[in-house]
């Protein structure tokens, strides 16, 4: 589903969603298509939902949205690690 379908069908809402399909330009995540997996009135307990699925699925590309926003902005981040050996 498009984001503005989205919208249209829970408005007001905090949404846990995730991208069925999604690509990167220049550091934004677009989500082409994303697929509803609750809605909330409570950021704080989407976020709990959130944590929760992401541990149980971490390959998972879910994010916690509200449909207020017109439009997703989602900045790539590329993460470094270092291991320090004992």
């Amino acid at each position: 589903m498009k984001w503005q379908e989205v919208r249209l069908n829970h408005p007001n809402r905090w949404l846990l969603v995730e991208a069925a399909q999604a690509h990167t330009e220049a550091d934004q995540r677009i989500l082409d298509d994303l697929v509803v997996l609750d809605t909330y009135k409570d950021s704080v307990v989407a976020m709990r939902d959130y944590t929760r699925m992401h541990r149980q699925c971490p390959d998972r590309e879910l994010y916690v949205l509200h449909t207020s926003r017109e439009e997703i902005e989602v900045e790539e981040r590329r993460w470094l690690g270092f291991r320090i050996g004992a």
